[in-house]
């Protein structure tokens, strides 16, 4: 897993990934120089790196590559060697076709990522807008339904029926409403528009506040402290909901005789959250998937009864407090692992 995140961390470094490619390109280059001769193959080699760029990163780092590339390639690759000198018009014309070609492919790729990223709004609203149009619908069904009774056949209803018709509508109700609270933090999230204050929090009393959240169902919560743990510097309230998505999700799918297991440590200069359910688990593909927005594949489904929100919003809210979420393999139930940082001010 932490191989896993260096490369994701270095995929998105556009500096980095830049300097790689340019390495690669220019290796490649003096090698089939050496073994073949052949001026056009390295020009095609130094062309595809910006390209790649382009795509990778943006028009800016594409127009460095290609310039960086075009210096390069009269140094290293044209007569006289090593100097800034053109003698041969063919080596003139081939670099101008390559700084022409370099040039139009950055913008069409910059084009590309422009419909590339219009097409990703496009089919978020969609996919809102289906989410919407059908989980809204069913608690909204229930609610209405439930009161309707209610109202309808008060006088011939006994009490324990009343109450058992209002906690439903008070069950559906909450469903709603974080069904709408995960709903609009997914859409800040993709929007990059989520904002919040971070202050010195225990994360055991943000643990303990989620757990009060499902009135009945707490009781099949167990949270084991391993040792003291200090201080983060967090949104308690946005954690709260990350954890809570995790807990529902977790609770769903768990036995209603068996219970879902919290268990808090430290590792290193991070807090760790270990929720483990008792349900029937989840392949390795579901495990790649489950934290997608809108993914609905795996039978451990989103705390939004099929929405896909719930782990996805989960995800966004620790990747902005600079945390981490993920499955982990184990032989029974799915277990998802929360890695917070500690916070500086705990070390004082």
């Amino acid at each position: 897993m932490a191989i896993y995140i260096m490369l994701k961390n270095w995929r998105s470094n556009r500096i980095t990934f830049t300097c790689f490619v340019l390495s690669a390109a220019l290796l490649s280059s003096v090698l089939i120089d050496f073994l073949f001769g052949a001026t056009i193959a390295v020009l095609l080699i130094l062309q595809l790196a910006v390209v790649i760029v382009a795509l990778r990163c943006n028009a800016k780092f594409a127009y460095f590559t290609a310039i960086f590339e075009a210096v390069i390639f009269n140094f290293l690759f044209t007569t006289p060697r090593y100097s800034l000198q053109m003698l041969h018009m063919d080596d003139m014309l081939n670099l101008l076709v390559f700084i022409t070609v370099a040039l139009t492919a950055s913008q069409l790729a910059e084009h590309y990522q422009r419909q590339q990223n219009e097409l990703k709004q496009v089919q978020l609203r969609n996919s809102i807008l289906l989410s919407v149009s059908h989980d809204l619908r069913t608690p909204l069904a229930t609610i209405i339904g439930t009161l309707t009774t209610l109202k309808e056949y008060m006088g011939k209803l006994s009490e324990s029926d009343k109450i058992e018709l209002l906690d439903s509508a008070t069950a559906e109700s909450h469903r709603l409403h974080q069904y709408i609270e995960n709903l609009l933090q997914a859409t800040k999230l993709q929007h990059g528009a989520l904002k919040f204050n971070k202050s010195e929090e225990s994360i055991l009393n943000v643990v303990n506040q989620t757990i009060t959240r499902f009135s009945e169902s707490r009781l099949r919560i167990k949270l084991v402290i391993d040792t003291p743990l200090p201080t983060l510097f967090i949104s308690s309230s946005l954690i709260e909901q990350a954890i809570f998505n995790v807990l529902d999700n977790a609770l769903r799918y768990t036995p209603s005789n068996k219970t879902v297991n919290i268990k808090a440590y430290q590792a290193g200069n991070n807090v760790i959250l270990d929720i483990q359910d008792e349900g029937d688990g989840i392949t390795n593909d579901q495990a790649a998937h489950i934290f997608d927005l809108f993914y609905t594949e795996s039978p451990h489904k989103s705390s939004d009864s099929g929405a896909g929100l719930g782990l996805a919003v989960a995800k966004g809210i620790l990747t902005a407090h600079q945390g981490q979420i993920e499955a982990v393999a184990v032989t029974h139930g799915c277990l998802i692992r929360i890695s917070l940082p500690v916070s500086k001010e705990s070390y004082k």
